[in-house]
């Protein structure tokens, strides 16, 4: 008789579909569930990580931080919860925000339709049954009707794949995967390679308590002072009282961001001391926002723009007192605002330190990580810790590490292999129910991300209970809106200077990535008018069908 400690498993009993299967337990997973429970509808969501919160929950480097204020950066759909959050400082840290997203989760008993340490390997949509069926990395068979990506634009972290990485007798650390106890480096000699918004924020701690660092620059970015400080009491007080016209007004403008005056002169019809008044205001306000707001064509006239790059530098310069440091700190090779313009509390202070030395990579590129530590052409740097702030495979990232495909033979890698399709950025063609958080194709990373997050999640909400009422059950873009739609983006992002930089909006850190420009740049007012016509239209660009009616 064989031994039944061999014996195969039990089938596990057949487990009802969900109704829609979420990826991602960060702030967009978390307000689909909100917002789709609302509906009747069974829904789950599965995170990776041990402990809600996407983005918050793993980069936790030193000086994480949003860039965007606190008071807007935060949910609209509940007025009790604007009013009884209070933050404590103008622009909220890692643990703060972990914090409200935590509060939120609880307050809405959100829990219990997520389930952690889950991550979403493979996804496959079945024409026959109408049904998405989801595998996890433990085995884990998830069905449902409907499919939400809401894994995050920024969630993919890029290790560079230096040689002799493994060799490193020292710790290494990338921004993005912070160990959760947080690292000490008192007395050491740490390394940071990369100056985007992550180095720049970590950068000016990590000087305060090492012996000696040594930043690794290839590229130099432009980087605005934040100006934070405590909140204000009435400043919090005046925002709370006006929340709903605000947050009505940010869906007017370009960033999603309400309460900065729309600028109403182009930066050439002014005299240059005018000008560099109107800059000097902004830089003393703080805020990336408000800079790019001075004029009307900072973003799409080359000139214009020259005037307030041209500015900022020369702030850099009056900043940073070694010459050759300060020029290799100001950015000349792309206009300002076309990468992700950073915000930083005395990041260019920090040079002047004595303990701190600038790295020029660009001329004498890293060859490769030695046991002692990082070594160029010219000269080997001896450290005790090295600091990955090297970004992120933004946008695609998330959604191309999961296997993805259809019953009729549709792959998404094979079809995203010359860049990222989708129409409106919420949707793509051949893969049926299965909808995209503020993807590529959408103005997402260019606003206040939780106005996007949620603008996304009502209209898929909106699409889902629309399919219920007429007794339709599937909703696929076709692909000539598409193709239309993607074009529409590229002509818009070609009418500006965002093309001009070499940036991850394009996928310029990832080795092989098609060079496309994601993001829609034509913004966030005239994106979500276009979202509303489209429903009025009878989802326009859609095919949407079912077992008893088919509209096409």
């Amino acid at each position: 008789m064989p031994d039944a400690s061999h014996a195969p498993a039990p089938r596990q009993p057949d487990v009802a579909p969900l109704d829609v299967a979420i990826v991602g337990g960060g702030l967009a997973g978390l307000y689909a569930i909100h917002r789709l429970r609302k509906l009747g509808l069974k829904v789950r969501a599965y995170e990776a990580g041990s402990g809600i919160g996407g983005t918050w929950f793993w980069n936790r480097y030193p000086g994480a931080r949003c860039d965007v204020e606190s008071l807007e950066y935060s949910y609209s759909f509940s007025d009790e919860l604007q009013q009884e959050w209070k933050w404590p400082e103008r622009y909220g840290t890692q643990p703060e925000i972990l914090k409200y997203i935590n509060h939120v989760a609880d307050r809405f008993d959100l829990r219990r339709d997520v389930q952690l340490d889950t991550r979403i390997k493979a996804a496959t949509f079945d024409s026959a049954t109408n049904e998405w069926t989801l595998r996890t990395d433990k085995g884990e068979v998830v069905r449902a009707r409907y499919c939400i990506m809401a894994a995050g634009n920024l969630s993919t972290p890029r290790v560079p794949d230096f040689k002799g990485i493994g060799s490193f007798k020292g710790k290494w650390y990338h921004s993005g995967l912070w160990p959760h106890e947080g690292v000490d480096f008192t007395g050491l000699r740490v390394g940071v390679i990369g100056t985007g918004s992550s180095g720049v924020q970590m950068i000016p701690l990590i000087a305060r308590q090492a012996k000696h660092l040594h930043v690794f620059q290839r590229t130099a970015n432009f980087s605005l002072p934040a100006r934070n400080a405590p909140m204000e009491e009435e400043r919090e007080r005046r925002h709370k009282a006006e929340y709903p016209a605000r947050r009505r007004a940010a869906y007017d403008t370009p960033f999603a961001i309400g309460g900065y005056p729309r600028p109403t002169k182009s930066a050439l019809e002014v005299t240059e001391e005018e000008r560099n008044a109107a800059y000097e205001a902004k830089w003393q306000e703080g805020g990336s926002i408000s800079y790019l707001y001075t004029y009307t064509d900072l973003l799409v006239n080359k000139q214009a723009n020259d005037t307030a790059s041209e500015f900022a530098r020369n702030k850099i310069r009056g900043i940073v007192k070694d010459k050759r440091t300060a020029e290799l700190l100001a950015p000349k090779d792309h206009p300002i605002g076309t990468k992700r313009l950073c915000l930083d509390t005395n990041y260019y202070e920090t040079y002047n330190r004595d303990n701190v030395v600038l790295v020029d990579v660009r001329s004498d590129p890293i060859q490769e990580i030695t046991e002692k530590g990082v070594r160029t052409g010219k000269e080997e740097y001896e450290l005790d810790a090295i600091v990955f702030a090297t970004g992120f495979d933004a946008m695609t990232g998330a959604l191309r590490e999961i296997d993805i495909r259809t019953s009729d033979g549709a792959v998404l890698a094979d079809h995203w292999e010359g860049g990222p399709l989708t129409y409106l950025g919420l949707m793509v063609s051949r893969f049926p129910n299965m909808f995209v958080v503020t993807g590529p194709g959408s103005p997402g990373v260019k606003t206040q991300m939780i106005a996007s997050i949620e603008q996304h999640v009502d209209w898929i909400a909106d699409a889902l209970e629309h399919l219920g009422k007429h007794q339709l059950d599937r909703i696929e873009p076709s692909p000539q809106a598409e193709a239309e739609w993607v074009g529409h983006v590229n002509a818009v992002a070609d009418s500006t200077l965002y093309p001009l930089a070499n940036s991850w909006y394009v996928g310029a850190n990832i080795p092989g990535k098609p060079r496309v420009f994601m993001p829609y740049v034509g913004g966030f007012d005239r994106y979500k008018k276009r979202c509303d016509e489209v429903t009025a239209g009878g989802y326009e660009g859609f095919t949407l069908s079912g077992h008893k009616a088919e509209v096409a």
